[in-house]
């Protein structure tokens, strides 16, 4: 069995339990409250910033083959977030740049770090549940949505789309090949990255329908 397959079936609870959350729920009927979108569309751009200088990190030290993938999954981050975000952007009259909030913070530091001053192949494996994940969410809440009259439609053709497929699948696909090649301890390690990645990706979701803030955890 792949080291994709064995990761995704322990992961796959988490990934149950996203699905399951009231702010996947309001993307699927449309009735996600706008101001909870308008939230995490900010977040997830402070995101997709430093998810696209962890994947340059990795590029600079992935072996040569698969090098120009990971420029290309870095390019590829930045012309989402300027595709995606500046239409929302504009639509919720928001500025260019919001404050971090807690979890956008914890789950970029943690990808960082990995892409630094992990093991490579721990590294990327830190950064595939952004790929894989959203590819799931997006697929199922597709499966799902009324999509000519859903609010969110333009979110989620991106996620479910043709071509973000193709990111997620040469994505997986790297991570099993430098899996092969590992000792069974990095293997095991890859893995714990995938599955605390898969939680920050719960943890982000949620603090979206929090409407979470240093400001207002500070004040609970």
């Amino acid at each position: 069995m792949k080291w994709s397959e064995i990761t995704w079936k322990e992961s796959e609870p988490v990934y149950i339990r996203i699905i399951s959350m009231p702010f996947i729920r309001g993307l699927i009927d449309g009735t996600l409250p706008p101001e909870k979108f308008k939230f995490y569309i900010g977040q997830d751009s402070n995101y997709l910033e430093h998810f696209g200088r962890a994947l340059s990190l990795i590029a600079s030290r992935v072996p040569a083959p698969y090098m120009l993938d990971y420029i290309r999954f870095s390019e590829g981050a930045i012309v989402v977030e300027n595709a995606l975000h500046s239409g929302y952007f504009e639509q919720y009259g928001m500025v260019s740049s919001v404050a971090i909030s807690p979890a956008c913070q914890y789950y970029t530091s943690f990808l960082l770090s990995n892409a630094s001053l992990a093991p490579v192949e721990t590294a990327m494996a830190a950064l595939l549940p952004c790929f894989w994940i959203y590819k799931k969410v997006g697929d199922y809440i597709y499966s799902l949505s009324d999509n000519e009259d859903n609010p969110y439609h333009t979110w989620i053709n991106t996620y479910a789309g043709e071509e973000f497929g193709i990111l997620v699948e040469k994505a997986i696909h790297i991570c099993d090949q430098v899996a092969e090649e590992c000792t069974a301890s990095r293997r095991e390690e890859m893995t714990r990255a995938f599955l605390t990645a898969s939680r920050l990706e719960w943890l982000f979701w949620d603090s979206a329908w929090r409407l979470e803030t240093w400001d207002n955890m500070m004040d609970r």
